[in-house]
């Protein structure tokens, strides 16, 4: 197995479980938010579902700035919209990965907010460390939103404690 194909079956195999958690998400306590600091249910959900659209950014592109290239994605109001953006994500980061080769994930790709450079690393590991990772922590933040709003806790890795006798 490839580089792009481990990649592929990462992004397949993880996207069930961002499914199960971000389908539990409830709309109508969408402004809520653990923290002042904290971003809202729905904020953090929605960004979940749209950290997929890094993938291409990652791999067709050479850097993020954030001075120029940053655009704020739309609210969604429905966990039925949110599972559709989701979806439509997901879908463009595999054709993202279909189409490239290790080669090009080989490339380095850097994220800046104008002159200010915060990181330069190869493509590969901008996809692991920034993108597929970055989407797991989130998704366990988004488990302790859903915790502390007394919402049952699918199991993702194994049973959860409310999956238990």
């Amino acid at each position: 197995m490839n580089l792009i194909e481990a990649f592929i079956g990462e992004l397949q195999h993880e996207v069930e479980k961002t499914r199960k958690i971000l389908a539990i998400v409830p709309y109508d306590k969408s402004s809520w938010k653990p923290h002042e600091k904290s971003m809202t249910l729905e904020g953090i959900a929605r960004h979940i579902a749209d950290m997929y659209t890094w993938v291409p950014a990652t791999v067709d592109k050479d850097q993020m700035d954030f001075a120029t290239d940053y655009v704020p994605t739309e609210k969604i109001d429905s966990t039925e919209k949110l599972l559709e953006r989701l979806d439509t994500n997901f879908n463009l980061a595999i054709e993202s990965l279909k189409n490239s080769t290790e080669e090009k994930l080989a490339h380095n790709w850097t994220m800046r907010n104008g002159d200010q450079i915060f990181f330069t690393l190869p493509k590969s590991l901008v996809l692991r460390d920034l993108v597929f990772n970055h989407i797991v922590h989130h998704r366990g933040q988004l488990t302790v939103y859903l915790r502390l709003l007394d919402v049952k806790i699918p199991g993702i890795y194994g049973p959860s404690a409310d999956e238990r006798p």
